[in-house]
């Protein structure tokens, strides 16, 4: 198959187009590498650099491939900076995503994955949570999610665009030969800001100890990002097969707490630091942890690398490459 790749220049997206490499399929990858890095692009793929804002853009790349299928992670990712900032959430997640789509149907690719989010749940009112959990976002990065998600739905009934969106319960680790991994700017996500505190013998900043929880700190569902793009591989099968639009939560269906993710780390690198306990971040939701019976039922998912060890070990590793290269 010919797959365009969105953002493939990032987190998610670089390991994406490495397992779609490995299944022999023809990958281009689209990215503004604004947030992004053209290093993690596979040198096997070809790389289009500009914003899926611009429709001149868009259309270029669309008229010069005849793409099977589309697999979408550009967008923003920090729950914090969306409460900061809605307006670029709202245009780069929202708008852009529409755009893609608009494509799509004036060049008939018939096939979109989406990188969704558990955000698009806000604070839970049941655990684990299905699929069908009311929908009431914390914050704009949660609500332009659930917007691509309804557009989706809307497109799969106006022009028959079949669709799979991938509801992340973060995401996280790193390829088990230390060759890829997490490396976002700015980075919002517990675990590599752990490890760069430790590598730049910094203080870890903890945000919140008054959350809903067993030790006062947000419970997480954490998904190794192997694990994560297998699911995608999943999705696409499965759009191959049936006509809709589908949403899926991929996850374990096990919480840690920022508190255990800590000791983890601390356990794993040998390293002591600091942890200087303040205020939460607007928006953060108390628990987040997946029901994935849905997944593992329809798509066959089975998690290999998902446990915390793993997570921690591979991201641990990789961030000591990444600091050496420095």
């Amino acid at each position: 198959m010919k797959i365009l790749v969105t953002g493939g220049a990032g987190y998610i997206g670089s390991f994406m187009s490495k397992r779609l490499l490995e299944r022999e399929d023809e990958v281009i990858v689209v990215d503004s590498l604004e947030r992004g890095y053209k290093e993690a692009v596979d040198p096997r793929t070809k790389l289009y650099v500009g914003n899926l804002l611009d429709r001149e853009f868009i259309s270029k790349i669309f008229s010069e491939n005849k793409f099977d299928a589309v697999i979408h992670f550009a967008g923003y990712i920090s729950m914090g900076e969306s409460m900061e900032n809605p307006y670029i959430y709202f245009q780069n997640n929202a708008f852009a995503s529409l755009n893609v789509m608009e494509e799509m149907v004036k060049t008939k690719t018939n096939y979109l994955i989406f990188s969704s989010s558990a955000g698009v749940y806000g604070n839970p009112i049941k655990l684990p949570i299905q699929e069908d959990h009311p929908k009431n976002p914390e914050n704009p990065y949660g609500e332009s999610k659930l917007m691509v998600e309804k557009l989706m739905a809307w497109y799969q009934k106006t022009h028959g665009i079949n669709s799979v969106a991938l509801r992340y319960f973060n995401a996280s680790g790193a390829s088990l030969d230390g060759k890829l991994g997490e490396n976002h700017n700015p980075e919002s996500h517990i675990i590599p800001n752990i490890i760069k505190a430790i590598l730049n013998k910094e203080k870890f900043k903890l945000y919140g100890t008054d959350y809903n929880t067993k030790d006062g700190t947000c419970v997480r569902d954490y998904i190794h990002v192997i694990d994560l793009v297998e699911a995608h591989v999943l999705a696409l099968e499965k759009l191959i097969k049936d006509k809709g639009m589908f949403v899926y939560n991929v996850g374990t269906g096990n919480g840690y707490s920022n508190k255990e993710v800590v000791e983890t780390v601390k356990r794993i690198s040998g390293e002591s630091f600091q942890v200087d306990e303040i205020a939460r971040r607007p928006g953060d939701a108390d628990t987040l942890i997946a029901d994935a019976s849905k997944i593992k039922a329809e798509l066959g998912f089975d998690p290999k690398y998902s446990d915390l060890e793993m997570i921690v070990k591979t991201a641990w590793e990789w961030h000591k490459k990444l600091n050496i290269k420095k």
